[in-house]
This record gives C-alpha cells, structure tokens and sequence, in this order.
C-alpha cells in the first residue's frame, strides 16, 4: 500500500487559564468551533528511544479526523513530515505491531533494534478553524488537555494542558507566533507530546572549546544521514544527493579535525564507501536534469530529431539500475557498521585533549591547514582535485563558523563559490564523452547527431571559460582567508 505524505507546520504554547482572542490574530477574518474530539494514541519506539533521539515519532491513533498509522519526520524549523497508512494496514489482530512500511522506513535510526509500545497518550481536544478572506484557510487551533502514561516500564502518568496551532502556510510562522507571544502564550519547552512524556533531551548541550563545536557539528551532519535514509528509500527528490553531502562534510570534518576527534580512520572509510556508492545515481540525476535544461533552451530549429526521447531511453534504465544498487547499499552489512559506529562516536567521543581547548583558537589552525592544503592544489592539480581540496577547506569552515564568527563566514561563501564554479566543470567534463556516445548512437541509428553536437561545444565553451575566471575567485578566496 502506498505510503501518504502530508506537511504540517505546528506551533505548540503552553496554554493558561484563558486562551486569547483567536479572531483578533492578524489576517483572522472568521473563526469556526469549538469542536471537540478525544483522541487516543499508542507510541512506538526502541527500548533506548532511538526514534526520540532523532526528534522521529511513530505512533497509532484512533479518534479524530486522522485516525491512522503516523510516522512524523522532522523537515525543518516547526515543520514535519507525517507519513500516514490507515488503521487495518498490519496485523489486523495485533494493534501493537507497526506496519512493516513504516517500520523499514526508520531503520537509519532503529538500526534493526525491535519495536515496542512505549507510551499512551489520551487527549481531550477542542478544535477552532480560523479563517481569512474569502474564507481561506489559515490555521487550526488545539486546545489539548493530555494524561500520558509509559508503557515500556513501571506505569508513570503525567498529565498537562497544551495549546498547538497548525498552520495552513508555513511562511505565516513567523508571524502567528509573535502574535500569539504578544497574546501572552509562551512557546512549549517540547517539540511533540511524546517527547514530554518520555522527558528526552530536544536541546543539545553547548560549550565554548573545539570538541563542542566539532561534536556539534558531527550529530548533525549524522541526523541529516538517518534522516535522508528514510527519504531515499521513499525515493524523495534530492534525497541521494543530500545524503551523499552530508556523508562527505562528515567525513571531511573528521579528517580535517582528526587530532581532535583521533581514530575515526574506519569510520571515515565507510563513509567514503557510502558516498561512492550512491555517486552513480546522483550523477545521472544530474545529467539528465541538466541536458533537459539545456534542451530547453535551444531554439526548437536546433533540436534535431527525438533527443528529448533519447535521453530517456539511455537514462530510465540506468537510473533503475542505480536505484537498485543503492537500496543494496542501505540493505549492506557496512552501512549498518557505519551507524552503529556513528551512534558510538557521538554518544561517546573519544576526544583527544586539545579538543578542550577554546573553540575559537583552535579550530582556526585547522582551518588553515585546510586552506594551505587547497592553495598547494590550485594550479599544481586537476581542477577536480582542487575542487576537492575546496570542499574540504568550505567544509572546515562551517565547523569554525559559529566560533569564529563573521570572518568564518565570509571565508566559507568564497570557498563556496569556488566550489560551485569547480563543480559546473566537472559535470561539464564528464558530459562531454557522454554526449559524443549519444551522438554517435544517434548517427548509427539514422538520426542527425547535430543538437549532440551542439551541445557538445556549449560544455566545452563552458569549461573554458570556469578555466578563465577561476582565478579570481580564487583571489577572493585568498582575501578572505583566516590569519
């Protein structure tokens, strides 16, 4: 059965003793409700919250509007994405046993670890919709009153009343919330129910010496894997490619920083062995994507016989192919090694002892390492392997960034477009003997290879002339550089 995909923006208060005047919030025209519904929900979860610690909820609810099989994903800000499969999807006798899609959805933070009920949550609600002009949805507003009981231990219970604002339109966000805050509500100290209940820690520890800012860094380039892992295995748009990138600032942090965050060599193989795996379907997706554009714009006199159906014919199936091989690799023994070592890393990191030296300071030295390892490869390398080099130097730079400063971030944006400039010649080099074969097969099939051809000079113009403006941006890169 297919999984439902729905995008929701929530906002959560704690609620007084008075709710504020709803129809007098900015953009309010109208006001329906209260309505009322009791609503009921069993939350599932590995017996050490692996699901929680990633800010993941699973649950079953019965009552209300959306009765189902919820998996909610955090997407960004006060927004999620919640997965949905209805209430007989499963066993239809076992209710306590998820349904498998959802299940194997979550394996980059189960790891395969069974499970399990964890919590009840009982939640008497009233609803009101709050409308704008011409009767256009803006928001619907829940005042919740919860009795939250665990299930995975000795039965606890709390109970608390809370205010949650759904929005229609994520950019009204911002707005919402300060009239509300204005209104007198304060912003819950939870981001869901179920993290109240299980009293998980949502606020990351801080500090001011190197190994903070580079653990930070670390657990958030490891959330962004898992949490791109269930989006390849939906087949989500970009998913590969955003997986890839943060298996790579991973693994640049941890060689760039290695005498702070000493051996990690194993891990740093595995996450090289990650990304090239996936390497061959973030390529095509972006071959394809990019001769569909530059099609696009050629004069429909220049586009000579069916290549639009061509590149179909020569991408479909190797992006199949592709497609396989990285559900192979999410299935493989290693990348199940590599989150186990992930997980060990940033719950116990064996830091060496000038990580606990000032951030600021001492990540500076290693960004300049970075710098003078990228400065050795500009003009003595492959503009690839500078781009490379860049990436890392780019890399290096947001970990010092929220220590360093402004003078950080004005470094990475140059080796970030420098890196940018590097990567339009890269894909053009490697797409230049890819349209010679299109070409070619053209020919040999009785169709006229000239839009190829075409094409063809377009990617070669295009990499002379990265070639040409390249050092000034690597002037711009210099003028930036940490001292």
């Amino acid at each position: 059965m297919t999984v439902a995909a729905h995008r929701e923006t929530e906002l959560k208060y704690e609620a007084g003793a008075e709710l504020p005047s709803l129809g007098g919030l900015p953009g309010v025209s109208g006001v329906d409700g209260p309505r009322t519904e009791r609503l009921e929900a069993v939350y599932f979860d590995t017996a050490d919250l692996r699901l929680a610690r990633h800010g993941v909820t699973l649950r079953r609810r019965t009552g209300g509007h959306d009765a189902g099989w919820h998996l909610k994903v955090p997407a960004g800000g006060d927004s999620r994405t919640e997965l949905r499969l209805p209430l007989d999807k499963g066993p239809a006798r076992v209710t306590n046993t998820p349904p498998d899609e959802l299940v194997d959805l979550t394996f980059g933070m189960a790891r395969g670890a069974e499970i399990r009920p964890v919590v009840l949550l009982k939640t008497e609600r009233q609803i009101w919709e709050l409308f704008g002009r011409k009767g256009k949805p803006l928001a619907e507003v829940a005042d919740d009153r919860v009795t939250a009981s665990r299930l995975d231990r000795e039965s606890t219970v709390d109970k608390w009343r809370e205010l949650e604002v759904e929005l229609a339109d994520p950019d009204m966000a911002p707005g919402m919330d300060r009239a509300l805050r204005k209104a007198g509500l304060r912003r819950a100290p939870h981001t869901s129910k179920l993290a109240r209940a299980l009293a998980v820690e949502e606020e990351r520890p801080t500090g001011d010496t190197a190994g903070d800012a580079l653990l930070d860094y670390v657990r958030t380039q490891y959330d962004e894997i898992v949490t791109q892992d269930l989006l390849v295995r939906r087949d989500a748009p970009d998913a590969v490619h955003q997986m890839r990138v943060a298996a790579r600032r991973l693994r640049s942090a941890l060689r760039v920083y290695r005498h702070l965050l000493p051996d990690t060599g194993r891990v740093s193989d595995d996450l090289r062995w990650l990304g090239r795996r996936m390497a061959e379907a973030r390529d095509l997706e972006v071959q394809h994507a990019h001769l569909r554009d530059e099609i696009a714009t050629l004069p429909d006199e220049l586009v000579v016989g069916p290549v639009s159906a061509r590149l179909t014919r020569h991408f479909a199936p190797a992006a199949a192919t592709a497609r396989e091989r990285v559900l192979k690799t999410l299935a493989d023994k290693r990348y199940r090694r590599l989150l186990d070592a992930l997980d060990r890393l940033v719950a116990d990191p064996p830091l060496a002892s000038r990580a606990s030296r000032p951030a600021g300071k001492e990540l500076r030295e290693h960004v300049r390492r970075a710098y003078r390892k990228t400065k050795r490869r500009m003009g003595s390398d492959t503009l690839h392997q500078t781009r490379k080099a860049a990436k890392r130097y780019r890399y290096a730079l947001e970990v010092a960034q929220p220590a360093v400063g402004g003078k950080a971030k004005r470094a990475r944006k140059a080796a970030r477009a420098l890196t940018k400039l590097l990567g339009e010649h890269q894909d053009g080099t490697v797409v230049r003997p890819l349209l010679r074969e299109l070409g070619m097969k053209a020919h040999l099939a009785g169709e006229n290879g000239f839009t190829y051809g075409l094409l063809h000079d377009r990617e070669r113009a295009r990499c002379a002339e990265v070639e040409r403006v390249c050092p000034d941006y690597w002037k711009q890169v210099r003028k930036t550089r940490l001292t």
